[in-house]
């Protein structure tokens, strides 16, 4: 039977997660009930008490209380309920999970939810999903269903939304239980794409789908790396093709299209074969032109359309980012390529074009090739990053770790 978690403040919303419960039980599923409140007694029954959630990060509720800050007590109550969630789902004991509240209940639940791999069902109930939900959802597929009404009580509007909330996750949770991935499904192949290494990212993928793998493309717009690394994270992928890195340069400078600073860490993390290259770094990204901040209006700004414009990355700029993504490339476990477009890193980095810059791109390079480990491959290419023959090569590169990989494992196995 499949489980569904519930997540919440017991002390505010027992009685809505009280009304949960009942619902998603009669639709067929089994139920967790969480309790993360610190204050007022839990108006409801909780499986897993305040108390429990508390210790497994080891404090407890008499001590969060006697801080008097809510927002400490939210982050570690949100930290306490993450670990007992992952240990429900790596226990085979949670097929979807379901949370209401507001601000607070919405930052708490939303933590542990993230924290599950991607296709786990996670669904919040919130007061806040008709606004800006990046915060809650991150780079996963958090389902954010906006409450119309304030959380409290129930009444002839809320009844209706939990219902169906509670129908939604009872039928998710269902579906994640009993589904069947599809047999000798192809293995899946991450690469990133902006519009100006589009070229690539299309031959690389034709290439790579001829060869019998699926290639999923993300848009290098912050939430698209983040959402490749929570893929690697959750096991899905059989290897990364980063062609397009170009989040890195948004994080460093201040653009609007950061991945975070974690971004090109999780494949080395989890020893995932990985070819690497340097994709639009010539550029930082911002809304339109009267949203680029006074300190940059000197600078070379490109009008890519109404709404985006492009700053191009500095020489000291490219040089600091060489020395980030070195760093990040020496900490890999796997196998790592680095393939350099001597002549130019996207459309606009070529001869003629407007972020035309060999010095800069220089800069990159040296700092990349002085900092690299002796164990990591490095291939400089006479082309630009959009030559069909340089996608080719990062992919044939990638098939080749992929395979080797995959003949180690066998040995392995074998060997046992």
């Amino acid at each position: 039977m499949a489980t569904v978690v519930l997540l919440g403040t017991l002390d505010t919303k027992g009685v809505e997660y009280e009304y949960m419960r009942q619902h998603i039980v009669n639709a067929g599923c089994e139920v967790i009930l969480i309790d993360a409140g610190i204050k007022g007694k839990p108006l409801t029954k909780p499986d897993i008490t305040r108390e429990e959630v508390a210790k497994a990060v080891n404090t407890d509720i008499a001590k969060l209380v006697a801080l008097g800050d809510r927002g400490i007590a939210v982050e570690t109550m949100a930290h306490g309920a993450t670990a007992i969630v992952r240990k429900l789902y790596a226990q085979g004991r949670l097929h979807g999970i379901l949370g209401l509240g507001g601000s607070g209940g919405s930052a708490l639940a939303t933590e542990a939810m993230r924290a599950l791999p991607v296709g786990v069902p996670k669904l919040m109930v919130s007061t806040l999903a008709s606004g800006d939900t990046r915060p809650y959802v991150g780079a996963v597929d958090v389902t954010m269903m906006y409450s119309v009404v304030d959380i409290a009580g129930i009444n002839r509007i809320s009844e209706r939304i939990m219902s169906n909330a509670a129908a939604a996750i009872a039928g998710m949770a269902q579906n994640y239980s009993s589904f069947q991935p599809a047999p000798n499904a192809k293995p899946l192949i991450g690469a990133t794409m902006f519009g100006v290494t589009t070229p690539a990212v299309t031959e690389a993928r034709q290439y790579l789908e001829e060869r019998g793998y699926e290639v999923l493309v993300f848009h290098a717009t912050g939430t698209g790396g983040r959402s490749m690394e929570a893929l690697v994270n959750g096991g899905f992928l059989a290897g990364v093709l980063d062609i397009t890195t170009t989040e890195l340069a948004d994080e460093l400078v201040g653009g609007v299209l950061s991945a975070g600073p974690d971004r090109l860490e999780a494949a080395g993390k989890h020893a995932l074969p990985q070819v690497v290259s340097l994709g639009a770094l010539d550029m930082v990204n911002f809304g339109p032109l009267e949203s680029v901040p006074e300190k940059f209006r000197h600078r070379k700004l490109y009008k890519h359309n109404p709404t985006v414009t492009l700053m191009r990355t500095t020489p000291a700029e490219c040089a600091k980012l060489g020395h980030i993504i070195a760093q990040k490339l020496n900490q890999a476990k796997g196998p790592v390529a680095l393939f350099i477009p001597l002549r130019g890193v996207s459309l606009i980095d070529i001869q003629g074009q407007a972020f035309y810059d060999p010095d800069a791109d220089q800069a990159l390079i040296n700092e990349l090739k002085g900092g690299l480990k002796s164990s990591i491959e490095i291939h400089e290419l006479d082309m630009d990053i959009n030559d069909p023959r340089f996608a080719q090569a990062m992919a044939q590169r990638l098939i080749m770790y992929i395979h080797e990989r995959a003949g180690q494992a066998q040995q392995t196995g074998g060997s046992k």
